[in-house]
């Protein structure tokens, strides 16, 4: 018997699903599969599942972490691909962190907060 783990997923709610896969397609995951309310999506070794579902107190109190190589990089995306403008959701440029990391903050259209971001070096 073994208690290896193999994944686990996160069910990020969706207000409008055709908005919010649009959204992270733009952000930068690809659609793996989709149905008319669930759709996984995926970035390296990262997934998450979209779910048609939304609770305004659930999806404001929901928050997702990314670790990721450069999180400038992430930012430039989000800024080249115009993000804010295009799905009114709320971003602030990366800035390095008390606890050790570079992040930024990044609200999805369903109210989600994402924080995308890399480690600095140790001191």
């Amino acid at each position: 018997m073994s208690l290896e783990t193999i994944e686990a997923k996160a069910f990020v709610p969706a207000r409008d699903m055709e908005v919010s896969k649009r959204f992270y397609v733009d952000l930068g995951f690809d659609l793996t599969w989709t149905g008319d309310d669930l759709a996984q999506f995926e970035c390296g070794p990262s997934k998450f599942l979209l779910q048609h579902f939304y609770s305004a107190e659930h999806a404001n109190n929901f928050m997702m972490s990314l670790l990721v190589a450069d999180c400038d990089a992430w930012w430039q995306r989000v800024v080249d691909r115009k993000l804010v403008e295009r799905y009114g959701v709320r971003a602030k440029p990366p800035e390095d962190q008390p606890w050790g990391m570079r992040d930024f903050p990044l609200t999805d259209p369903t109210g989600v907060l994402w924080r995308i971001g890399h480690d600095l070096p140790r001191r």
